[in-house]
């Protein structure tokens, strides 16, 4: 089973990190500015500007 990777407001955070607004269609990667928000685990997504709309996590490179 696969993991979810896009979530509707109201829905809790599975993991810490920055996540991004995007499109309802896979292919609408045409947002302009489209909103950024930093949530640890456990909290809830904010709404978005559109009711289409859904979050998605950013992913980071980070360095250990």
């Amino acid at each position: 089973m696969g993991e979810r990777s896009e979530f509707t407001p109201g829905y809790e955070a599975p993991n810490t990190g920055v996540y991004i607004e995007v499109g309802a269609h896979p292919d609408s990667g045409d947002l302009h500015n489209p909103k950024r928000i930093h949530l640890h685990k456990g909290e809830k997504f904010p709404e978005t500007t559109n009711s289409d709309r859904k979050w998605r996590r950013i992913k980071t490179n980070k360095r250990h």
